[in-house]
């Protein structure tokens, strides 16, 4: 008997329309899409967030490099808390060549000071350092936390589109009903 209650749109009823299953069965599916394609969803995008951080921890690299130019100072303040300013730098590429290129850097130094970049595997800069373990960990499961909601709010969308239309079947239906059943009873009055 607890089991039948809780399946009380499916179970059998003299007021239970068509209407009544069917809403049954579109929140079935909703809940469905959205527990399963959720989950499903959150998981790959947490993997493949991961993956690409790990990405970037292996093939991200610090190196010694040297300001060939002044960096002002105070110029990046209102751009950035860390006061960085892009400068150009002059640094060794894995394979020995002496590379040169612009990076953001601590705003305020002199011309050769020596400062710490950032180069992939080919001895390109990056702008900016690999996303660390901790952060890595918070900022996938943003992404996944994200995907879910991807997925789960449009499917919500539609059913309660699809419910609002039920409702509408309904209470026309009800209208009808009424009205139909309003003339046995006499002449309306009001």
């Amino acid at each position: 008997m607890g089991g039948t209650k809780r399946l009380w749109r499916w179970r059998s009823n003299p007021l239970r329309r068509h209407e009544d299953i069917v809403e049954a069965w579109v929140l079935l599916a909703v809940w469905v899409v959205v527990m399963i394609g959720g989950a499903a969803a959150a998981l790959v995008t947490a993997r493949s967030a991961e993956h690409e951080f790990t990405e970037q921890r292996a093939h991200r690299h610090p190196v010694r490099a040297v300001l060939l130019a002044d960096a002002p100072h105070g110029v990046g303040a209102g751009w950035s808390a860390a006061d960085r300013v892009r400068a150009s730098v002059r640094w060794t590429a894995p394979d020995g060549a002496s590379r040169t290129g612009r990076t953001p850097v601590d705003g305020g130094l002199r011309a050769g000071a020596g400062v710490v970049v950032r180069q992939d595997d080919q001895g390109r800069l990056t702008p900016s350092p690999p996303t660390g373990r901790a952060e890595g960990h918070v900022e996938a499961a943003l992404f996944a936390a994200a995907a879910a909601l991807a997925v789960a709010a449009p499917v919500l969308g539609a059913g309660a589109v699809a419910r609002a239309r039920l409702d509408r079947r309904r209470a026309a239906d009800w209208d009808q009903e009424w009205a139909a059943v309003g003339r046995r009873w006499g002449p309306r009055t009001g």
